[in-house]
């Protein structure tokens, strides 16, 4: 049974810095790709980030390079947000892509977590 459970949304002014974790319970051999995306209300849902899971390769959607980083260890994917912005707001899934598809596409990812709320105020 595969579970991804995040960690780490919280409240912070614009500006500021927030950390979110997701730790899966996947197969090493089945970790591909793992990524991040994120809902705002009455909005549809966009990709954030991703990562490699072999080749640690990144991935960013242009609304937030040079602002987030994603990393991971052997178990653990986090996602570094800095200057966080009013937009930025939203719930963040982290995702697991099992096969190594189209880093980008939602429907490319196999399993989902339960999301965490940000929010970011002006």
């Amino acid at each position: 049974h595969v579970q991804l459970v995040e960690s780490g949304g919280g409240l912070v002014q614009a500006g500021g810095s927030l950390r979110l974790s997701c730790a899966a319970s996947i197969d090493t051999f089945s970790r591909f790709v793992e990524g991040w995306f994120r809902q705002a209300p009455g909005k549809e849902s966009e990709f954030v980030a991703a990562i490699s899971w072999t080749t640690r390769r990144t991935y960013y959607a242009d609304s937030v390079k040079g602002r987030f980083t994603i990393s991971r260890d052997d178990n653990t994917m986090w996602l570094q947000m800095n200057s966080l912005k009013p937009e930025d707001t939203g719930v963040y899934y982290c995702a697991a892509d099992t096969i190594g598809r189209d880093p980008y596409y939602g429907g490319s990812y196999d399993f989902w977590g339960q999301g965490t709320q940000v929010t970011v105020s002006s």
